[in-house]
């Protein structure tokens, strides 16, 4: 018996002592080791992704980054962590996580080879595409239907450069106008000032089912974009923390725990007004939750 309480007691200090070596191998996790705390990049009105209820952060990509936590915690010894909720938009979110001031950006930021020059990323967490949403009555879906309007998308955002980059393209003629956030854009449609809003067609689905009216817009079919992933954001210049996140994700994507969690956030009634966006899991997204390693940047 004596044997095996010394196994134990010697395999318990290795154990905490590789814990202690891979958190000096990373700045990050340093800094929450020493802190004690961890802080969560979120956004406010990104439905379903990372949104506020009762000014309280939730969503799938917030659940995502608590289950990440709490596996982060368990690996590495780190006891309980407190979660600091920290407000980013598109114009700060990367100066945020660049500065340190964010651990984990958990929200709808898409993975491009140019942003990985300034954040690193995760596996992805979803795909999607660009879109364009109308009043129902314009009837406009296609690319073309967009030429000689007035068409708004968001600061800090990818889908501007693609606007501009098939406007110029295609002679388009579009007036490209700038929005602040996601919300005044939407309202900008809704209220006439703008023909449509160009923005990933998720986050516009969320806008959609979260309106008095969905029925007096349109979602298009047609896509501006291939479809592209959201990935969790965290400071670059820091790989062995990129590992560890991923290989929670993994852990996740590999058990019930993501079923359960997209079920939730894309096929049951959403928080606070109970809309269901009924989006099923597709294909390609299936497939990175099956192999996450399959994934190339």
């Amino acid at each position: 018996m004596k044997w095996l309480i010394a196994l134990l007691v010697t395999s318990a200090m290795w154990q905490g002592a590789a814990a202690s070596e891979e958190i000096a191998s990373s700045p990050t996790l340093s800094r929450i080791a020493s802190t004690s705390e961890i802080a969560i990049g979120h956004r406010t009105s990104e439905v379903p992704f990372s949104y506020l209820v009762n000014d309280q952060p939730t969503g799938y990509a917030i659940d995502l980054c608590l289950n990440v936590i709490e596996g982060l915690e368990e690996t590495l010894g780190l006891g309980e962590l407190k979660v600091t909720y920290v407000p980013v938009t598109p114009a700060n979110r990367f100066i945020l996580v660049r500065n340190g001031d964010v651990d984990i950006e958990c929200g709808v930021t898409t993975n491009t080879p140019e942003r990985r020059r300034q954040a690193a990323f995760s596996y992805p967490h979803f795909l999607t595409a660009t879109r364009c949403v109308s009043l129902a009555g314009q009837h406009m879906d296609s690319l073309q239907d967009l030429a000689g309007r007035s068409v708004v998308s968001t600061t800090g955002t990818i889908n501007i450069a693609q606007l501009n980059e098939l406007n110029r393209t295609e002679g388009l003629n579009i007036s490209v106008m700038l929005s602040r956030n996601h919300e005044e854009a939407f309202n900008m449609v809704a209220s006439g000032q703008a023909s449509a809003f160009v923005m990933d067609g998720i986050l516009l689905a969320g806008l959609v089912s979260s309106a008095p009216d969905p029925a007096a817009f349109h979602v298009s079919q047609a896509t501006l974009s291939s479809a592209e992933p959201y990935g969790l954001m965290m400071p670059p210049d820091d790989p062995f923390f990129v590992e560890l996140v991923n290989k929670e994700l993994r852990n996740i994507y590999q058990s019930k725990t993501i079923q359960t969690l997209y079920e939730k956030w894309f096929l049951q009634p959403l928080p606070p007004d109970n809309r269901v966006l009924n989006l099923p899991l597709t294909p390609a997204l299936a497939a990175i939750f099956a192999n996450p390693e399959q994934y190339t940047e």
